[in-house]
């Protein structure tokens, strides 16, 4: 069947209209229940609007004008927001799930890649705890959090867990993920052991660079 460019846009555009539908009607159920203005947490993996599905940025640019022209129930807003706007909130914790195979989790955890969590997990109980040890670094120190900041978010990128089920490249993500862990740990025992090696830090610095202004301390505990 030939592509008709006008046509998929087209579809585009109705399937923006029941999206924002459903979340109305989300968003007034929720509302019922709560007693006041719920939020829809809607995180998705950008690819999914670029090379997975041609139309998806025209379907993002259809959601937002609707949104803002074509109805009054919801807006758009961040997290950050809305706790400012709605401070009193229950604190829960969310079920696990995810937009992969059967809505679960299991394209990143199963007999593939489980082996990596331990590993994660470890190094992230480890970054909390030097946080809340170290809240006021400066200088070299803190620039060695900030690098371990990095390294753990790097690591626990969800595309190396997925490369692993997939079996496409799983060499080059299993590499990464120990790469990244590596670095991590290395770093952990350097500030643990007072040891702030500068020449070490920078040659990591040179190699994983993303999220320049990124703050160590976002890892602290909240009292």
């Amino acid at each position: 069947e030939p592509y008709v460019p006008e046509r998929a846009r087209q579809t585009a555009a109705a399937h923006a209209g029941n999206f924002m539908f459903n979340r109305e009607k989300q968003a007034e159920y929720l509302q019922g229940l709560m007693g006041q203005k719920p939020i829809a947490l809607s995180p998705y993996d950008a690819e999914l609007f670029g090379h997975w599905w041609f139309e998806g940025p025209q379907w993002l640019e259809f959601l937002f004008r609707k949104i803002y022209y074509d109805q009054k129930a919801i807006k758009t807003i961040t997290p950050m927001e809305y706790l400012e706007r709605q401070p009193r909130n229950q604190v829960v914790t969310p079920s696990m799930s995810s937009w992969g195979y059967n809505g679960y989790m299991e394209v990143w955890l199963n007999g593939a890649n489980d082996w990596i969590y331990r590993h994660l997990h470890k190094a992230a109980e480890r970054m909390i705890a030097l946080t809340n040890e170290r809240p006021g670094a400066e200088g070299l120190e803190r620039r060695m959090l900030n690098q371990m900041a990095r390294e753990l978010l790097l690591a626990q990128s969800s595309d190396w867990a997925f490369i692993m089920k997939t079996g496409t490249h799983t060499s080059y993500a299993v590499k990464r993920t120990k790469d990244h862990l590596e670095r991590f740990t290395n770093l952990w025992s350097k500030i643990t052991q007072n040891n702030m090696d500068l020449e070490y830090l920078e040659t990591i610095e040179s190699i994983d660079n993303l999220f320049p202004s990124i703050d160590y301390r976002s890892y602290a505990t909240v009292q």
